[in-house]
């Protein structure tokens, strides 16, 4: 498996990305089939295209911050 960063991916592929994996988006945020925002699932904030993060091995999304990196980390332990 070949790690690297969302961020090195420019705005098109990211969305791309989301829909591949079931999402949508507006632009600005991830979206569920609903059109609400997909929530981080430890802080429950709305996940921006920018800032999302998928760990390796995991379709989980998360908000690319230091409380939910630990509490995945947690989680499911140090994937790396």
């Amino acid at each position: 498996m070949e790690l690297f960063s969302l961020k090195s991916l420019t705005k098109e592929q990211k969305e791309v990305l989301v829909g591949e994996l079931g999402y949508r988006t507006d632009g600005i945020y991830v979206l569920d089939n609903d059109n609400n925002p997909v929530l981080d699932r430890y802080l429950q904030i709305p996940i921006k295209l920018e800032k999302m993060l998928i760990f390796p091995g995991s379709t989980i999304l998360l908000d690319d911050n230091e409380v939910s990196i630990n509490l995945y980390i947690e989680e499911y332990g140090d994937v790396f």
